[in-house]
């Protein structure tokens, strides 16, 4: 089996790769890599769409059923989650429909987090999100 240039030395690969785009020298280009890096550039932004949502969520629970345990630490979480989220849907307006789309998975998940870093019985927090999709970005909302 003959290795190649991409399983050899990643970071070259990029570099070649992107000085072969540049100088438009398509021919020489390792498509079948290039085609797999950029499905994998689409994944790793849904994923980073999907953790910062339960995050937020998990937290937002946390503040709503817990409000004797509430600090700054849990209101800077929400706070740096909810910016890069805004930051991900200005670079990249259609994430926003992949955000509306997981929103409930990512609650489901966010309520067992929670449940486990609290303590609390899973049934102490609601079955279906008790936060709409725009008050968990919504920089001003907290539950009370």
């Amino acid at each position: 089996m003959t290795s190649t240039l991409y399983e050899q030395d990643y970071y070259l690969w990029l570099e070649k790769t992107s000085s072969l785009l540049r100088d438009g020298r398509l021919s020489e280009l390792d498509i079948p890599h290039l085609i797999e890096e950029i499905e994998d550039m689409g994944r790793s932004e849904k994923k980073a769409v999907k953790s910062n949502l339960i995050i937020i969520l998990m937290h937002l629970l946390k503040y709503k059923y817990q409000p004797e345990k509430r600090s700054n630490s849990w209101l800077l979480t929400i706070f740096e989650h909810r910016r890069r989220l805004r930051d991900d849907f200005a670079d990249s307006p259609s994430l926003k429909r992949y955000f509306d789309e997981v929103f409930e998975q990512c609650y489901k998940d966010a309520r067992i987090s929670a449940a486990i870093e609290t303590g609390l019985p899973t049934e102490t927090f609601p079955k279906q999100s008790p936060f709409t999709p725009e008050e968990a970005l919504n920089a001003d909302y907290l539950p009370e």
